[in-house]
């Protein structure tokens, strides 16, 4: 499966995701992806390569041990790692195609918020908002 930032810059491969997809709801990832949570999986690092743009990588230590890979030129959160851990933390909404699999879990649901929770009452659209 390939991978890739917003603008192109950074593109990967990975042979398979090896762990489950899951939603993560935590305070940090809710704001590096600016998304009520964000979506990983992990891949062994013998099952992910880069394939573009990793010159083009800046890494962040959000928490000790912990880098999240931004692309420097969109600043598309693309995958995490902890260099100790034998797995990439792939950010799921950056293949460029179906993974095959379906998230098995939500985490860390007691960082929600309140305006993130409720959605009795919203309208949904397929495409964008009619009128606006």
């Amino acid at each position: 499966m390939k991978g890739s930032c917003l603008c192109k810059a950074v593109e990967y491969e990975v042979d398979q995701l090896d762990m489950p997809i899951i939603h993560c709801h935590c305070q940090t990832c809710r704001k590096a992806h600016a998304a009520p949570f964000a979506s990983s999986a992990g891949v062994m690092r013998e099952h992910f390569r880069w394939t573009k743009g990793d010159d083009k990588l800046t890494a962040f230590e959000s928490s000790p041990g912990k880098f999240r890979y931004f692309c420097s030129v969109c600043g598309s959160h693309v995958v995490a790692e902890r260099p100790a851990q034998p797995h990439m933390i792939v950010r799921v909404a950056t293949l460029n195609e179906d993974p095959g699999s379906r998230p098995e879990a939500h985490i860390w649901c007691s960082h929600d918020v309140a305006w993130l929770q409720d959605e009795e009452g919203v309208t949904f659209h397929e495409e964008w908002q009619p009128n606006r």
